[in-house]
């Protein structure tokens, strides 16, 4: 692989990791149907307790995934996929390329 291609990949490491946890694949399942959501109403849909879902929004805020507004002392989130999805597509088009240039 190119050495652009590996930076790309290096990037979207932060992606994986938080993708490969069952829990946050529920909580972003949960974030696309239903659009906004607070950790309590996404404790009463998951089989974890509040601070478990706290954390895992912490990770998935410091990730970039989701993004979060104020209201009052509540938290809302919502998915933040645009920069992922665009992190995904340069990695996948760098491949592509790189396998091209390999054939």
């Amino acid at each position: 692989m190119s050495k652009r291609t590996m930076s790309i990949l290096s990037e979207c490491i932060p992606i994986f990791t938080m993708l490969q946890d069952e829990s946050r694949q529920q909580i972003l399942m949960l974030l696309f149907d239903k659009k906004e959501m607070t950790v309590s109403e996404l404790t009463e849909n998951l089989e974890l307790s509040r601070p478990a879902v706290s954390h895992h929004m912490k990770l998935l805020l410091d990730a970039g995934l989701v993004s979060v507004k104020k209201n009052g002392k509540e938290r809302i989130y919502s998915l933040n996929l645009q920069k992922t999805i665009k992190q995904l597509k340069d990695l996948l088009s760098s491949i592509e390329m790189d396998n091209q240039n390999n054939v």
